[in-house]
């Protein structure tokens, strides 16, 4: 099976980020719209500083009974969260995930992020390809 470099695994993909002082409501409005599950937080430089989740927003915003329209990204976010370069391949960032407990991967290159790779999304074309795979497997099997 072809393994994806992060650059082609993220390559199209729409950078959405706000800054720290983004209100927890605002980034989730952000989110919804964009039907992301996590916002790159970004500094004044545009380099990522925090990553913020849907997880976040249950358990570190509502679960301890924080405003969501008071309460900045900065106090609830993941700060200096691991992150992985372009060009590793899709497997390393689907081991952090795995080894590390969490969702998402921020794709950074110079310190900026270029995209974000998912536990939901990473694996749409490995998927597609094994699901291929396993159809060419029956047909030669129905041949024989």
């Amino acid at each position: 099976m072809h393994n994806r470099t992060l650059r082609q695994v993220v390559e199209g993909q729409t950078v959405v980020t706000a800054p720290s002082v983004t209100t927890v409501r605002a980034a989730a409005v952000t989110m919804a719209r964009h039907n992301i599950g996590a916002i790159l937080v970004v500094d004044d430089r545009g380099l990522l500083s925090g990553l913020f989740t849907e997880r976040d927003v249950l358990n570190r915003v509502v679960a301890r009974g924080l405003d969501p329209e008071q309460t900045p990204l900065s106090a609830v976010m993941t700060a200096r969260p691991q992150t992985a370069t372009p060009d590793k391949p899709l497997a390393h960032a689907l081991h952090m995930m795995f080894e590390g407990g969490f969702r998402h991967v921020p794709v950074v290159e110079n310190g900026r992020p270029v995209g974000m790779v998912s536990a939901r999304n990473a694996l749409g074309l490995e998927i597609h390809q094994f699901e291929q795979e396993l159809v060419e497997r029956d047909h030669i099997a129905e041949i024989l």
